[in-house]
């Protein structure tokens, strides 16, 4: 009888177990006690989840550009474009070479497609009808189209008496020197459009090599000419890089 009576018992507290058990899975258990005056209290053992909330995804960050950037000094001797350039304009040929500094990004087949192109456009100094150029593959030229550091700029330039305080180019008797930090982060003014100022800096030079001398702005509101100094204000005029924005003078 005993050891029948323990497994009764056993089975009664495995039973408490398992309902005590599936009520909490169901939600909580409650616990049935008396209180001090005699009635029966209730005390809910049911847990309390906080409310649901949603989480927004944090944004991606936005992709940022590096700017570019450009040697102070290079290693002051250049490499020469090779190939050359068809003749254009129908006035004095000027037969001109194309050199990149060692040490820079740019080579020398590429700046040289730039010049090319500048002075063959049909806005550039061809469209006065005073003058031709033309790029050889080699021989005797005109003038030298340079590209090098603001350092070296600053060496060649002042051997001609021109201060160019590591920031602008120059034209030095037959070498046309661009400045590779204007280059490639070009000035305010053309923020946003460094191909125009990459026409107007190459029109400028060679415009002095042409004999051309600065300008100021003629009126606000009009095109500044490409022999005023752009870099120190636009004098109310508005971004070109062309001598004759119109095309051909007439």
């Amino acid at each position: 009888m005993r050891r029948k009576n323990r497994a009764l018992a056993y089975v009664a507290v495995s039973a408490v177990a398992v309902v005590a058990g599936l009520a909490f899975a169901a939600g909580g258990f409650a616990i049935h006690q008396k209180s001090s005056s005699g009635t029966p209290s209730t005390w809910s053992g049911a847990p309390t989840l906080p409310p649901a909330t949603t989480v927004e995804p944090a944004p991606a960050p936005k992709p940022t550009t590096a700017p570019p950037t450009f040697p102070q000094h290079g290693e002051g001797t250049f490499r020469r474009a090779t190939g050359s350039a068809k003749r254009v304009g129908s006035g004095t040929v000027l037969r001109y070479r194309v050199e990149v500094e060692r040490g820079l990004e740019q080579q020398p087949g590429e700046f040289a497609k730039w010049v090319d192109r500048v002075l063959a456009d049909p806005r550039g100094w061809t469209a006065g009808g005073q003058w031709a150029f033309q790029r050889p593959a080699g021989g005797s030229v005109d003038f030298v189209v340079k590209l090098a550091s603001p350092d070296t700029v600053d060496q060649i330039c002042g051997q001609y008496g021109l201060d160019t305080g590591g920031e602008v180019s120059c034209r030095g008797q037959e070498n046309v020197v661009i400045n590779v930090k204007r280059w490639v982060l070009a000035i305010p003014a053309y923020q946003g459009d460094v191909d125009m100022y990459r026409h107007l800096v190459v029109n400028h030079e060679v415009g002095h090599f042409l004999g051309h001398s600065h300008v100021t702005c003629p009126g606000k509101g009009r095109p500044a000419p490409v022999m005023q100094q752009q870099i120190y204000g636009m004098g109310g005029c508005v971004p070109n890089g062309w001598p004759y924005p119109r095309g051909r003078k007439t």
